[in-house]
């Protein structure tokens, strides 16, 4: 058998982790080709299901896998080999075997993980964009979970900002989930890569998206989350970087928005508290982007002159939510008034609109 199908048999053997491999490969000279031979396998303390399948892998399972691996192009890391990534392998639970689609190479670049709620809010998603493209102008690898939300929206900033992402995806590359995503996919594969631990096949299981999760925190110098819920899983990320002493940051919100629950629960546990990306590369001794760059990304750009109507209204809607109603007790404007400028401003990115009528300035 040849390395690459040692390889496609290792990554379908439950049970079995990177510690697993080098065992193995060492018990066989140093040859993976010879890893999963019996006299190795005999030599060798596995779980008994990993012994089980390996003793007698699957042949037709793993014809399938070949074909898709040569249709596909995809590459895959024994733990043993030299670009698998480093920062992986000290994790007692790193994977025996990587599926990358995409460039290896970027696995072992200086990484930045940024995750959040699914259901975020457009504010959410306008913050993570923006950290996520000055990251990338310091010349930072965003990686997160290719998931709804704050995940898309941290590889869309970074592509934005010209730079590289990795997508750690809980199913086979077989698949995109969420389907929605499949040309977020394709850009993220062309300009980083997309990587999972499962084969190719593999449903969206619910069991699969915690446990993909520590990979996220693993790869990266630190982890970053911009939105949670009390519940949300991406506290288990958080929750993973932490057991991994890797450094945790999460942006507050307001005291009335259910999303900033779980980022003020992180701040009061430990998390360091950002309002800007630049603190995080400060507090990670990372170099901060030539400044000439971010001004060309826009953000340094003055905003538009506004009218004291646009001016007064901006003030008060404030940056938690109200509604019309509200916003005209406030500033003494009529209601039609303050709907026509609220279409204005939120044309213009300046608010978002929310779910019952109300309205709250995105930063």
């Amino acid at each position: 058998m040849d390395a690459l199908a040692v390889r496609a048999v290792l990554a379908r053997v439950p049970a079995l982790c990177g510690a697993h491999v080098h065992a193995l490969v060492a018990a066989a000279g140093g040859d993976l080709t010879r890893a999963i031979e019996l006299n190795t396998l005999c030599s060798v303390a596995l779980p008994p299901q990993a012994q089980a399948s390996l003793v007698l892998p699957d042949e037709a399972t793993l014809d399938s896998d070949l074909k898709w691996i040569e249709a596909s192009g995809a590459q895959l890391l024994a733990s043993t080999d030299a670009d698998y990534p480093a920062q992986l392998r000290p994790l007692p639970d790193a994977p025996a075997v990587l599926f990358v689609l995409g460039n290896v190479r970027k696995l072992a670049s200086l990484q930045l993980a940024m995750v959040g709620a699914r259901n975020a809010t457009p504010a959410g998603c306008r913050t993570a964009r923006e950290f996520a493209e000055y990251f990338a102008l310091a010349g930072v690898t965003v990686t997160s979970g290719l998931a709804l939300g704050i995940d898309a929206a941290s590889h869309e900033g970074a592509l934005r900002g010209g730079g590289e992402t990795v997508a750690v995806c809980a199913t086979g590359l077989d698949t995109v989930y969420p389907t929605q995503h499949a040309a977020l996919a394709q850009r993220i594969r062309a300009n980083g890569a997309l990587l999972s631990e499962f084969p190719p096949g593999t449903p969206p299981r619910r069991m699969n998206f915690p446990h993909r999760n520590r990979l996220i925190s693993g790869l990266a110098r630190g982890t970053l989350v911009v939105e949670a819920a009390r519940h949300s899983g991406s506290l288990v990320t958080a929750r993973r970087a932490a057991e991994q002493g890797r450094p945790l940051f999460a942006i507050p919100g307001s005291v009335h928005d259910p999303l900033s629950v779980g980022c003020h629960k992180l701040i009061q546990e430990g998390a360091t508290l950002v309002q800007a990306p630049a603190e995080v590369l400060s507090s990670l001794r990372i170099p901060l982007p030539n400044e000439a760059l971010v001004r060309r990304g826009g953000r340094d750009a003055p905003p538009e002159a506004m009218d004291k109507g646009y001016e007064m209204l901006l003030d008060a809607v404030g940056f938690e939510q109200a509604t019309v109603d509200v916003l005209a007790l406030r500033t003494g404007l009529s209601g039609e008034s303050v709907a026509s400028i609220l279409l204005a401003l939120e044309l213009e990115g300046r608010i978002a609109s929310y779910p019952g009528g109300r309205f709250g300035r995105i930063p």
